[in-house]
């Protein structure tokens, strides 16, 4: 039993590399895009807005050519080898789709983020707060959807001292908090299109209580079985 758990464990070989080809051109592809654009950015780049789409801070030129390509290559790395340290390596097998698709996701959605900021840098019209809170918005809805297929490790997930003692704690945590995230994902993706106060409100209090609810809900189900 133990040998087949072993052979059925994460790992990273050339076959995994191999399948992910298409990410490795489109992150290699963002870096030689930088690499072009980097000469017609001004000194200062915009490098964050704030709720309204203000922009509230710079930074230089060389930070919004490479700062989200280079951070990308390096989420990825991270959520590539990461889980060969962890002592839930085993159940890693259970949900590859998964974390494969959240890989994807993640270079994706930096991608989107890196675009919008040199587009702004460059001068042209956007719509910064529609674009990043929407983009967002389908984040948290596409992880939802794939939440409730996680399985126990210390790596992705909703990780608390009840989740990580109790694995079916974990496992119902994350079958609720996928509902929770996915109605708030769609009402975070409506409240992007309205550019007002009351808006921004509801928009943070829906991932608010995106990040408390499942939390007060793994402590009650964690004495509940207990």
């Amino acid at each position: 039993m133990e040998n087949q758990n072993r052979s059925d464990s994460y790992r990273v070989n050339w076959s995994t590399v191999k399948a992910e080809w298409p990410l490795w051109i489109l992150m290699a592809g963002f870096l030689f895009a930088g690499m072009l654009v980097y000469p017609h950015l001004p000194a200062q780049v915009p490098g964050h807005w704030n709720i309204h789409g203000e922009i509230d801070a710079y930074y230089p030129r060389w930070f919004g050519a490479f700062f989200e390509p280079l951070l990308a290559i390096g989420l990825y790395l991270l959520m590539l080898f990461m889980p060969l340290i962890d002592p839930r390596r085993d159940n890693y097998a259970r949900f590859t789709g998964a974390y494969t698709f959240m890989r994807w996701l993640l270079v994706l959605f930096l991608g989107i983020l890196w675009v919008v900021t040199v587009t702004v840098a460059l001068g042209y019209p956007v719509n910064v707060a529609l674009a990043v809170k929407a983009a967002v918005a389908v984040l948290l809805i596409v992880i939802g959807n794939f939440m409730g297929q996680f399985r126990h490790n210390y790596f992705v997930g909703i990780k608390n001292p009840w989740t990580l003692a109790n694995e079916e704690v974990w496992y119902r945590t994350h079958r609720m908090a996928a509902r929770i995230w996915v109605l708030g994902g769609l009402l975070c993706l409506a409240m992007s299109f309205f550019q007002t106060p009351w808006a921004a409100y509801v928009y943070l209090g829906s991932v608010l209580i995106m990040v408390i609810m499942p939390t007060i809900y793994s402590y009650l189900m964690f004495v509940k079985l207990k």
